[in-house]
C-alpha cells in the first residue's frame, strides 16, 4: 500500500472531479448506501458525530440531517483539497457541518468526545487500519458506535462475474477519463479488491479489543458492506 503522502497527493489530484466520478461510476447508488448507514445507526437528535476521511462531506451531511439543529457533526480528512468543496455543499444544503484537516490515525480530539464515529470508503487507504479503528474508538464514548462503510466483493454467481469485469476493466478507465488521473483509479480499484471484507474485516475490528460486538451488513449484493462496532460500556 502506498505511503500516506502518496495517497494524499493522489486524492488531491482527483478532488475536483471526485463527486462527478462517484456518481457516474456507481450510478448514484453510493448516496443510498450512506442514507442506509445513517438510518441503521439509529442516531438521535442532539448527538455529536465525527465522520473521518469525509472527503467532500456526503456522509457527514447525511448524519447532520439525522441529529438535527441541536446535534453537531464534524467532518475530517487528511487531504485539504478533498475538503475544499465540502463547506459550500454544507451551505447549499443548509446543513451546518464543521470541516477540518485531520488524520484518522491521529485525531485531535479528547477521549470519548463523540456519540458515533464513522468512515466511508477511506479505511482501505489508511496505512494502518487497525490503528485508525483504535483511534476512532478512543474518541467515541463508551457504549457508542464506530461505523465503517467500505467496498466488498460481490459473490453472487450470476451478477458477480459481470461486476468483477466492470470493476477491474471498465471502472478504472472511466474514472481516469473523468478525472484525468487513470493511475489513481487503478490504485483505488486494486485497493478495494484486495482489502479484507465481510468476516475478515469483522475479525480486524474485533482484534482491536475495543468493541463488545461487531455486526456487518451487505449493500447491493456485496458491492459494499457496512460494519457497526459497539464500544464496550
Amino acid at each position: 500500500m502506498p505511503e500516506s503522502k502518496q495517497i494524499q497527493y493522489m486524492f488531491s489530484k482527483v478532488a475536483r472531479q471526485y463527486d462527478k466520478a462517484n456518481d457516474v461510476l456507481s450510478l448514484g447508488i453510493h448516496h443510498s448506501w450512506r442514507r442506509k448507514v445513517v438510518r441503521w445507526s439509529k442516531v438521535k437528535p442532539g448527538q455529536r458525530i465525527l465522520d473521518c476521511a469525509t472527503g467532500t462531506g456526503d456522509l457527514a451531511l447525511e448524519f447532520k440531517k439525522a441529529v438535527g439543529p441541536e446535534g453537531e457533526v464534524l467532518g475530517t480528512d487528511f487531504c485539504p483539497e478533498m475538503l475544499e468543496s465540502a463547506p459550500e455543499k454544507s451551505r447549499w444544503k443548509n446543513l451546518p457541518v464543521q470541516f477540518l484537516v485531520a488524520d484518522v490515525m491521529n485525531l485531535p480530539f479528547e477521549n470519548e468526545s463523540f456519540d458515533l464515529t464513522s468512515i466511508a470508503f477511506g479505511i482501505r487507504n489508511v496505512e494502518d487500519p487497525e490503528r485508525a479503528l483504535r483511534e476512532m474508538a478512543r474518541v467515541t464514548r463508551r457504549g457508542g458506535q464506530v461505523i465503517v462503510l467500505e467496498f466488498g466483493e460481490m459473490d453472487t454467481p450470476l451478477v458477480g462475474p459481470l461486476y468483477h469485469f466492470y470493476s477491474e476493466r471498465i471502472l478504472p478507465k472511466i474514472g481516469g477519463w473523468l478525472t484525468g488521473q487513470p493511475e489513481a483509479y487503478e490504485y483505488l480499484q486494486k485497493s478495494s479488491a484486495s482489502f479484507p471484507s465481510k468476516s475478515e474485516f469483522v475479525d480486524l475490528m474485533r482484534a482491536t479489543g475495543c468493541f463488545s460486538e461487531v455486526q456487518n451488513y451487505s449493500l447491493s449484493f456485496g458491492i459494499a458492506y457496512a460494519y457497526f462496532g459497539r464500544l464496550k460500556s
